[in-house]
C-alpha cells in the first residue's frame, strides 16, 4: 500500500494548500492522510513533506504499514483465531503499542526511530536498519483506514464478497477485525490532530487502483514476486468491508475531504 499510485503527483497549489492547512492550525503535531488502496496516500505524503521541509519544517513521514504484525504474531493469531489473520492489512494485525509509542516520540520532540516493515520478507526490518529522527515538529502519518469506525454487529452478518463467504463463513474473522477496530485503534486515531481524506468514487475502483500499483511496484523492484491480477482481485476483497465502512464514514469524520474521480484526478 505505499507505493505510489499517482505517479504524476498531486496539483502544487492542492499540495501547498494542505500544507497552509496544517500551519494555520497550531498545534497540528500529527498530520493523518486516508484514502483506499491506491488512492496516492503515500506520494501525497512525500509531496507535503518535503514543501514543508522547503519551508523548514522538521517532518516525519509514517505509515501505518510499517507497524504489521511481524509474521510470526500473525501465524499465531491464524492458528488461534482464525487462518485469515495470516494476511496482514486489515484491522487487528498492527502492533498498535509500537505505534502509539512512535507517534508519541515524535509528538514530544524527542529523538526517534521509524520503524520500517520488510513487505518481501514479511517482517519488520531490525531497529538498527529504522531511520532515525532526531526531532520532529510535524509528522505526517498515512494510512488506509484511519480514523475508521467499526460497524454494528448487525451489519456483520452478511458475507460481501466471495472471501467471507467461502472462508469466513461463520464471520469469525471479520467479527475478529471489527472488534479490534472498535476497542483497540481508536487510543491511535486519539493521536491524530487532523485527519485529509482522500475520497475515491467507490470501492469499485479500487482493484484496478490495487493492480496498477502491484504494476509499479514490480516495475520498481523486478525481484519481489508480484501477485498476478487473480491475486490481486483476492486480496482487495481483505480489506473491503472496512474500505466500505470508511468510504461512508470518513466524509463527515475528516477535516479535509479531496475527492477523486476513477483516475484519480481531483473532482473540484
Amino acid at each position: 500500500m505505499q507505493a505510489s499510485a499517482h505517479p504524476a503527483g498531486y496539483p502544487e497549489n492542492v499540495v501547498a494548500g494542505i500544507l497552509d492547512d496544517i500551519l494555520t492550525h497550531d498545534g497540528t503535531a500529527i498530520y493523518a492522510i486516508a484514502g483506499l488502496q491506491g488512492s496516492g496516500k503515500s506520494t501525497l505524503a512525500a509531496q507535503v513533506a518535503a514543501l514543508a521541509a522547503s519551508r523548514g519544517r522538521r517532518v516525519a513521514v509514517v505509515s501505518i504499514d510499517d507497524f504489521y504484525l511481524d509474521r510470526d504474531d500473525r501465524e499465531r493469531l491464524a492458528r488461534e483465531v482464525h487462518p485469515l489473520l495470516a494476511t496482514r492489512g486489515p484491522p487487528g494485525t498492527h502492533d498498535l503499542a509500537l505505534a502509539r509509542e512512535t507517534l508519541d516520540a515524535l509528538r514530544s520532540g524527542h529523538p526517534a526511530r521509524l520503524p520500517r516493515f520488510d513487505k518481501l520478507a514479511d517482517r519488520r526490518l531490525p531497529a538498527s536498519q529504522w531511520p532515525h529522527v532526531e526531532e520532529a515538529d510535524l509528522t505526517i502519518f498515512e494510512g488506509w483506514f484511519l480514523k475508521t469506525p467499526p460497524q454494528s454487529e448487525a451489519e456483520l452478518v452478511t458475507p460481501i464478497n466471495a472471501l467471507e463467504r467461502d472462508e469466513d463463513g461463520d464471520g469469525r474473522w471479520r467479527r475478529y477485525c471489527n472488534d479490534a477496530l472498535g476497542r483497540d485503534y481508536p487510543a491511535l486515531w486519539a493521536c491524530i490532530d487532523r485527519l485529509l481524506f482522500l475520497q475515491g468514487p467507490g470501492f469499485d475502483v479500487v482493484p484496478a487502483w490495487r493492480w496498477q500499483q502491484e504494476q509499479a511496484l514490480q516495475a520498481a523492484q523486478p525481484q519481489r514476486q508480484a501477485m498476478s491480477r487473480a491475486q490481486v482481485e483476492r486480496f482487495v476483497q481483505f480489506f473491503e468491508r472496512t474500505s466500505r465502512q470508511a468510504l461512508r464514514t470518513l466524509p463527515d469524520i475528516a477535516e479535509t475531504v479531496v475527492r477523486l474521480d476513477a483516475g484519480r484526478g481531483i473532482v473540484p
